[in-house]
């Protein structure tokens, strides 16, 4: 029987990017749906978040998760450009947000009409392996967007002026969120149970074993 489970997510978590990978191995190893449910970063659900924030906790944040790259070898680098447009100094938040809003909208769009996660997957990487700079310049998207098996242009027709029938989509996936017992990303919620962080995946593994997850042929 195939098992599912609701994936919450941010294109600007950078724990977001470095639990994507194990969740889609888990997908290759086990009978296992992964309904991703994207969702915008606390800096736009939240602008006086990093006002507000102890001032040790971005530099714990980078340590941490430089730390969790190298532990497993996983590349990263910190957008360019960021996707929230952000004054590093003051912390501000800006009001004009063009690159997190077109890239969550794209997100519901994609789990909506294919493989969600195919696409986190090969977008989160595009904002933070490094390999580019300017990863929102030429045909950067567009390329991590076909190697997900989408058309970038049908996916922006999609999108293009609704805006708020798409961030209506995204604050039910919040809702949801917060219904299943967090409000943070990524978590994996298994039977509304929250599973929050990159570090308890193995978690809720090992609660849907319970529930008779099987591993694929068996």
């Amino acid at each position: 029987m195939t098992h599912t489970v609701d994936l919450f997510w941010s294109f600007r978590s950078p724990y977001s990017y470095l639990a994507t990978a194990r969740i889609v191995s888990l997908r290759q190893k086990y009978d296992l749906d992964v309904v991703v449910r994207p969702v915008y970063p606390i800096a736009i659900r939240n602008p006086e978040f990093f006002s507000d924030v102890n001032p040790m906790w971005i530099p714990y944040l980078v340590r941490d998760i430089g730390r969790v790259a190298e532990i497993n070898s996983i590349p990263m680098r910190w957008p360019r450009p960021d996707p929230v447009v952000m004054n590093n100094e003051t912390r501000e938040i800006s009001k004009d947000q063009p690159y997190i809003h077109r890239l969550t909208r794209l997100g519901i769009a994609a789990s909506e009409t294919g493989d969600g996660l195919a696409f986190i997957d090969e977008i989160s990487q595009l904002l933070w392996k490094g390999d580019v700079a300017g990863w929102d310049q030429g045909d950067h998207l567009e390329k991590a967007t076909a190697k997900a098996g989408f058309d970038l242009a049908v996916l922006d027709e999609m999108i293009d002026g609704k805006a708020d029938v798409y961030d209506a989509k995204i604050a039910d996936n919040q809702k949801a969120l917060e219904a299943s017992g967090h409000w943070g990303v990524p978590t994996l919620a298994f039977e509304n149970e929250a599973f929050f962080g990159q570090d308890r995946i193995d978690h809720c593994v090992w609660r849907m074993k319970q529930h008779g997850l099987q591993e694929r042929g068996k």
